[in-house]
C-alpha cells in the first residue's frame, strides 16, 4: 500500500486574542493516501479553513510537522520555509476556493493553460480539460460571462490540469444552488477518483462530507 501523500503531526495553531492566546488546533495528526478523501467538518470558527491553509503553507503552525508529497516542514517562518512551500503549492497542491480563483483578465481556457504551465505540466490540452468538466463551449469566454457554477467547474480543470499529488477544498460549493452544487461536487470526486490524487474538503455540507473516504471533525479539537 503506497504510503500517504498528506501526514499530519501533532499540529497545533492558535491565535491571540485580548492578550491570550486561543488553541484553535491541538496535537492534531492525519494522514491522506493518493486517491483517498478526508472530509474535515466543524462548527463554524473550529479550524477547518486555518487547518486547510497551514496543510498548503499560508498560515505558520505552532508546533508539529507537516509532510506533503515527501516534502517535511516543522515549525519556521523563514524564508526558505516559504520558499519551499511557495514551490510545493505551484507544483503540487491544487487549491479550490468557495468563489472560483480565476483571473477575470483571462479566458477559462487561458486560465487552466496558465495554471498548467506554472506547474510545469503544459500539455496542450486545455481546452479537454474543460469539456470533460462540461464548460467545453464556453472555453474563449471570460469568468465574467459565465454562470458560477461554469466558472467554478473551470476553477477544478485549472486545478486538475496541473497534475496535483494533493487537492485541498474550502466549501467549495458552498456558493452554489443545490443543483449546481451536486452537479460541480459530481466532476471533483469523478476526476479526483480518474486521477487518483489525494483530497481533503472541508465543508459545513454533511451530504457533500459523507461522499468522502473518510471523516475529521474539528468541532472538539480546540
Amino acid at each position: 500500500m503506497p504510503g500517504p501523500i498528506l501526514a499530519v503531526e501533532r499540529l497545533s495553531k492558535g491565535f491571540k486574542s485580548g492578550g491570550q492566546l486561543v488553541p484553535v488546533l491541538r496535537s492534531l495528526s492525519l494522514g491522506v493516501r493518493p486517491g483517498e478523501s478526508l472530509a474535515v467538518v466543524g462548527r463554524s470558527g473550529s479550524g477547518k479553513s486555518t487547518l486547510l491553509n497551514l496543510l498548503c503553507g499560508l498560515q505558520t503552525p505552532d508546533d508539529g510537522i507537516i509532510t506533503v508529497a515527501g516534502e517535511s516542514f516543522h515549525r519556521s517562518g523563514n524564508t526558505s520555509f516559504e520558499a519551499r512551500w511557495a514551490e510545493l503549492r505551484r507544483r503540487s497542491i491544487g487549491v479550490v476556493f468557495q468563489e472560483a480563483n480565476l483571473m477575470p483578465a483571462l479566458s477559462l481556457m487561458d486560465n487552466v493553460r496558465l495554471r498548467a504551465h506554472l506547474a510545469g505540466h503544459l500539455s496542450g490540452n486545455e481546452r479537454g480539460w474543460l469539456e470533460r468538466l462540461g464548460v467545453g463551449a464556453e472555453a474563449d469566454r471570460y469568468p465574467d460571462q459565465v454562470s458560477g457554477g461554469q466558472a467554478q467547474r473551470a476553477a477544478l480543470a485549472m486545478v486538475f490540469a496541473m497534475s496535483p499529488a494533493l487537492i485541498l477544498a474550502d466549501e467549495p460549493t458552498g456558493s452554489l444552488d443545490r443543483h449546481t452544487a451536486d452537479a460541480v461536487a459530481d466532476c471533483l470526486f469523478a476526476m479526483q477518483r480518474e486521477t487518483a490524487c489525494a483530497l481533503v474538503l472541508a465543508t459545513h455540507d454533511t451530504e457533500l462530507a459523507s461522499r468522502c473516504d473518510h471523516m475529521l471533525d474539528l468541532s472538539g479539537a480546540g
